[in-house]
């Protein structure tokens, strides 16, 4: 396949120094479920070619409605190792890395993030995306966070907001609150994914892939249009 075919309408769209900007961008996901699965095949289909992929889970029955990983085939797999080989399907060209590790704000694993452009944060646990989101801004690497995507139904309450100014996400506060405890705060502004529809009752935390596919390539389209601004 002529892989000038496969990136021509993103070319098209995008322009060829946006194309060849993305092509030496360096991109690191911190879990890839409902959310993160999704931004990293959109940041693949547009052309991004270096990718690394962070998440300690495997492939369940339960995550088979929302995540692109997920399919009967995969069950018991890494989802990082699954969604590798789902994007190398797509580009077998891209270098992607696949680390089956948590990120833990008790015990870090040396990332490295002073050695990507971009951070995408869809980490659920409040205590390691708040030092997610510490750390990334003291590397000095521009870091994008999804708040919470679970008990909504409505994809187009889906907006993008800063950190300390969006109101309505239990997610949003309890990151601010973990931050206000710990006497420190991001030294710059945290543009974040969150969706403005009231949170549903749930006994556990249903998602949906109409909610979390929009979560996630909304978060690929940030990094796409600060590259486009840059």
């Amino acid at each position: 396949m002529n892989m000038d075919d496969f990136f021509a309408r993103s070319a098209a769209l995008l322009g060829e120094k946006t194309m060849e900007t993305l092509r030496h961008t360096r991109v690191i996901i911190f879990g890839v479920g409902g959310v993160g699965s999704y931004a990293a095949e959109a940041l693949i289909r547009t052309g991004l070619i270096h990718l690394t992929l962070v998440d300690g889970d495997t492939v369940q029955p339960s995550n088979l409605n929302r995540q692109l990983p997920a399919t009967r085939s995969t069950i018991g797999m890494p989802k990082v190792e699954a969604l590798k080989a789902r994007l190398l399907e797509i580009n077998p060209d891209a270098d992607i890395v696949a680390i089956n590790e948590y990120y833990h704000a008790d015990e870090p694993f040396n990332f490295q993030l002073s050695s990507f452009n971009y951070i995408i944060d869809a980490i659920d646990s409040v205590n390691d995306k708040t030092d997610l989101i510490l750390n990334a801004t003291r590397a000095r690497v521009k870091i994008f966070s999804s708040m919470g995507a679970a008990l909504r139904f409505d994809p187009t309450q889906v907006t993008t907001g800063e950190l300390m100014s969006i109101q309505g996400d239990a997610l949003a506060k309890a990151v601010r609150a973990r931050m206000k405890r710990l006497n420190t705060h991001p030294n710059k502004k945290i543009r974040c994914v969150y969706s403005t529809e009231q949170a549903q009752r749930c006994e556990t935390r249903g998602s949906l892939m109409q909610v979390t596919t929009v979560f996630g390539c909304t978060l690929a389209s940030l990094v796409i249009k600060d590259i486009l601004n840059t």
